[in-house]
């Protein structure tokens, strides 16, 4: 509840356009970090039965991100494009459901707070970014519209998005990741009430999420099947929008 009345604003579609281009701004050189990042050459490791203490114990850390299909590794390779997009959803996504479902703890007391919106938003752009790259989709202008409709019921077909949006690369370091998801925050944060329209978790779910101690388990299960079925719905707005398939403006998926 305000303590002060303050006026109601209404965002326009290119507001909403500008904040979600300066997100795949964020978010794609983020996943390249996911993609990309091997500091210790541990993901495609060839085993040497001859190797020293410390050279198995890199080998069973190469085999462990292998059987776990992480990006750059064979396991990954072997992967077709569903395949894929499940590891996004159920792996990187079930993960970061765990930190937006935490708010769920403390029950209806975390409904009052906008957190958990915002963590669910971010959360769900990431996914579906990633999801749109594995389908061949690049291009920053059709990222944009995706979000837009599936996480905020906007069409943006008559705003101009993501032409001149340029990607700055990302440091592959904890601090460059954790800066990154921060901006995110802030970024989705600033378009307000736009966060509340994203796929949200089942009444029933929700109800129990406003319980005491088990509310953190129900807010976690919501938010996970929320998450996808946003996947579900970006993959048939994809389908139907198939002119952005391969315009490559900025960084692919590496296989």
């Amino acid at each position: 509840m305000n303590l002060l009345p303050t006026p109601e604003v209404t965002l326009s579609d290119a507001d909403v356009a500008d904040a979600l281009e300066r997100a795949v701004g964020i978010i794609n050189p983020l996943l390249d970090v996911l993609y990309g990042t091997d500091p210790l050459g541990l993901k495609r490791r060839d085993t040497d039965l001859d190797d020293g203490p410390l050279d198995k114990v890199a080998d069973g850390l190469s085999w462990a991100l292998s059987v776990a299909d992480v990006p750059g590794t064979r396991g990954w390779d072997n992967l077709d494009t569903a395949a894929r997009i499940r590891w996004w959803v159920r792996r990187v996504g079930t993960l970061n459901t765990v930190v937006v479902a935490s708010p769920g703890v403390f029950g209806a007391l975390a409904r009052g707070l906008p957190i958990q919106d915002l963590l669910g938003f971010v959360n769900q752009a990431i996914v579906l970014c990633a999801v749109a790259r594995e389908l061949g989709v690049t291009n920053l202008d059709t990222q944009v519209r995706m979000l837009a409709e599936v996480l905020c019921e906007r069409d943006l077909s008559g705003v101009e998005c993501g032409e001149h949006l340029q990607l700055e690369p990302l440091p592959r370091t904890p601090l460059g990741v954790a800066k990154a998801l921060w901006q995110l925050a802030g970024l989705f944060d600033a378009i307000g009430d736009e966060i509340a329209k994203r796929p949200h978790p089942r009444k029933p779910l929700r109800y129990l999420a406003m319980l005491p101690g088990i509310g953190g388990a129900a807010a976690f299960f919501g938010e996970r099947r929320a998450l996808e079925r946003a996947a579900e719905d970006a993959c048939r707005w994809l389908e139907d929008h198939p002119h952005g398939v391969g315009e490559d403006s900025g960084p692919s998926p590496q296989s």
